[in-house]
C-alpha cells in the first residue's frame, strides 16, 4: 500500500503491531470522523438535547459507554456551532476518545482532583459535570494563551475549577490530590489525518522523543503528588508504545504503584488495539474514534 506518511511512522507501527494492524491504522487515518459532542449536564439534560436535535432534524447515534455522548450523522461541526445549545454551553464538542479518560477516572464528589494538562478544558469540564460541581478541581496549564481558553470554557460550561498557570512538572510536592488525570502532551500519532499536506513536517521523530521526555517527568510528578491508596489516569492521543506502555513501565518498576484494569460498560464497542500492559486500553483510529491510550494507575503507599 502507498501511504503518504513519514517512513519512520510506518516502521514503528509495523514493528509494534504487525503489517495487518498497521494497515488498518493507516486506513483509519484516511477516514473523515463524524462530529461528536457531550451533553453538559451542569446546564442541560440528555432529554432536552435529544428533543432539540429531533426538532432540528439532526440525526444522531449514541454509544453504549456514555449516555452523554452523541454522534452526529448528517450535519457538520460548523452547523452544530450555530445552535444555541452550543453557544450557551449546554453541549461541548469533543471527540469520543477524549471523553473516555474522565469516565475511566471515575471522579468522586468531595475529592481534591487535578487535571494536569487541562487546556482547552474538555476533560476538566467533563470531570466537573461527573461530580455535579461538588469536588475541588484544579486545572493546570503552562501556556498563558491556552490557559485563557481554558478559563473561558470552564466559565461557559458552568464548571467550578481553579486554573493554575504553571508547568505541571513544577507543581510543589506540598500539594496532594485524591485523583489525578494526566492527559499528557504527545505526538498526536492517534489523530493524524492523511489529507494533511504538512504531515511530513509536523509529525517527526524529534516530536516523539520530546513528548516521551515530558510524559515521563509528568507521570513521575503525578505519582509524587497523588495521595497514597489513590488512583490516577494516564492518557495520550498517541498509539505508540514508547509514549504509553514504555512510560508506564518505567514508573511501575521504580515506584510502588500498580495498574488497575479498566472496566467500562459498553467497552466491547470500542475499536481496540493490542496493548503491552494487560488492563490498559488503546483505541484504533477510525471514522468514529481518534487513536487513544488510557491506563489507570493506583499508588499503594
Amino acid at each position: 500500500m502507498d501511504y503518504n506518511f513519514p517512513g519512520f511512522l510506518n516502521e514503528i507501527l509495523k514493528e509494534q503491531y504487525g503489517e495487518e494492524i498497521r494497515d488498518k491504522i493507516l486506513e483509519g487515518y484516511k477516514q473523515k470522523r463524524y462530529t461528536t459532542f457531550r451533553v453538559n449536564t451542569l446546564k442541560s439534560s440528555i432529554v432536552e438535547i435529544e428533543d432539540i436535535l429531533n426538532n432540528e432534524k439532526i440525526e444522531y447515534e449514541k454509544v453504549k459507554w456514555s449516555e452523554e455522548a452523541f454522534i452526529i450523522k448528517n450535519v457538520s461541526e460548523k452547523e452544530i456551532e450555530k445552535l444555541e445549545i452550543y453557544q450557551n454551553g449546554k453541549i461541548y464538542l469533543q471527540s469520543l476518545s477524549s471523553m473516555l479518560p474522565p469516565i475511566i477516572l471515575n471522579p468522586k464528589e468531595g475529592m481534591d482532583i487535578l487535571d494536569m494538562a487541562a487546556a482547552p478544558g474538555g476533560k476538566t469540564t467533563q470531570i466537573a459535570a461527573l461530580v455535579n460541581n461538588k469536588a475541588a478541581i484544579t486545572a493546570c496549564e503552562m501556556n498563558k494563551i491556552r490557559a485563557e481558553r481554558l478559563k473561558y470554557n470552564i466559565e461557559k460550561q458552568g464548571a467550578n475549577a481553579y486554573v493554575m498557570i504553571t508547568d505541571a512538572r513544577n507543581i510543589d510536592d506540598f500539594f496532594s490530590f485524591n485523583q489525578i488525570l494526566l492527559d499528557a502532551p504527545c505526538s498526536g500519532s492517534g489523530t493524524l489525518e492523511a489529507e494533511d499536506k504538512n504531515l511530513q513536517k509536523v509529525f517527526t521523530k524529534k516530536l516523539v522523543d520530546k513528548s516521551v521526555k515530558s510524559q515521563l517527568a509528568l507521570l513521575k510528578k503525578a505519582l509524587t503528588i497523588l495521595k497514597p491508596e489513590s488512583e490516577m489516569v494516564y492518557s495520550t492521543c498517541s498509539i505508540l508504545s514508547q509514549e504509553n506502555e514504555e512510560i508506564i513501565n518505567k514508573v511501575l518498576n521504580n515506584l510502588n504503584c500498580e495498574i488497575v484494569p479498566i472496566e467500562l460498560q459498553g467497552m466491547e464497542d470500542l475499536p481496540l488495539l493490542p496493548t503491552k500492559i494487560k488492563g490498559t486500553v488503546c483505541i484504533c483510529p477510525n471514522k468514529l474514534y481518534e487513536g487513544f491510550f488510557v491506563a489507570k494507575i493506583r499508588k499503594n503507599i
